[in-house]
């Protein structure tokens, strides 16, 4: 896929209908040949439109207006460059928490939470959370989750966490104003009730810090899990993580995690994780699928507000 097609294919099926400001400014990237030919010299994980649209945000630029947000890039070229080249779209969205619970629910308790991926560490709290799937409420924590639950019944417990640790490439720390500027940037303009469930959340984790670790996914991932304590049922997980990993590196860490004592909750795109059989997703929007164990369980919308089960 080009980068233009990328950017028309974000404009479609992940913009629309939730960012009329990321929509536009998608389409006008796709039609961009200047900023394409940029974007071309970059990695191919840098070039994707979350990345260049939080860069912006982060640097005080312009993101609801195509012409504007084209020519700052255009004459901020170099620092825009140097921030893509030094940062990645960790988007942590504690609203995830909401596909991971029906699965966390019912596992042997307590559990021993690894994620992969961590960013902050935002999602190692879902026993912190309350949760709405329609009428039913589950948790009396903030901030408080809606998912829409299709097919099937919604979980009637948080979870009993024992231990939480987070693995990523470049952690950060929700008390660091950059750092916490830097996940604020990475929410899209219009949706402010996504940066109130943010600040809710980091203040969980400020209140109580996760032990996360700087490391790589599979170099790393082994010494971590051992930590985890006896008696405890490990799960290690991860959300739209593995699109930004390159395709060896990433069937490496599905082969190592397969391999680990502990189940794997995995919610990415199927072109990441190749499942066989999957029904069709409802409707035109991007869905991942989640998972365990490898086996695929439901479709999920990227930021947490639907889970729709699997038949």
């Amino acid at each position: 896929m080009t980068t233009a097609m990328t950017y028309a294919e974000f404009a479609a099926r992940e913009a629309a209908g939730e960012s009329p400001a990321y929509e536009q400014l998608a389409t006008a990237v796709s039609h961009d040949a200047r900023l394409l030919a940029r974007l071309d010299t970059l990695p191919a994980a840098k070039r994707q439109p979350n990345l260049i649209f939080a860069v912006v945000q982060f640097l005080g630029g312009p993101v609801t207006d195509p012409a504007a947000f084209l020519e700052f890039t255009a004459a901020n070229w170099s620092v825009v460059e140097e921030h893509i080249r030094a940062r990645a779209t960790q988007t942590n969205e504690p609203a995830r928490c909401a596909l991971l619970l029906p699965v966390l629910a019912t596992l042997p308790q307590p559990l021993a939470l690894l994620e992969v991926g961590a960013s902050a560490g935002l999602n190692l709290f879902p026993d912190r959370y309350a949760y709405r799937y329609g009428e039913h409420r589950i948790g009396d924590g903030e901030p408080v989750l809606d998912c829409t639950l299709t097919g099937a019944a919604p979980p009637d417990r948080v979870p009993e966490v024992a231990w939480r640790a987070g693995l990523d490439l470049n952690p950060l720390d929700v008390t660091d104003p950059a750092d916490a500027r830097w996940l604020q940037a990475l929410i899209w303009p219009e949706q402010e009730h996504r940066r109130a469930r943010l600040r809710a959340a980091a203040r969980v984790a400020a209140a109580d810090p996760p032990h996360l670790v700087r490391g790589d996914l599979v170099d790393d991932l082994p010494a971590l899990a051992a930590q985890a304590p006896a008696g405890a049922t490990l799960v290690v997980f991860h959300t739209s993580v593995l699109y930004q990993v390159p395709a060896a590196r990433r069937q490496a860490f599905i082969d190592l995690v397969r391999g680990l004592p502990a189940h794997w909750i995995a919610v990415e795109n199927p072109s990441v994780i190749a499942h066989d059989n999957l029904p069709n997703p409802p409707g035109e929007t991007l869905h991942n699928v989640l998972s365990l164990d490898g086996k695929p369980l439901a479709w999920a919308r990227a930021h947490g507000d639907a889970l729709t089960w699997f038949g």
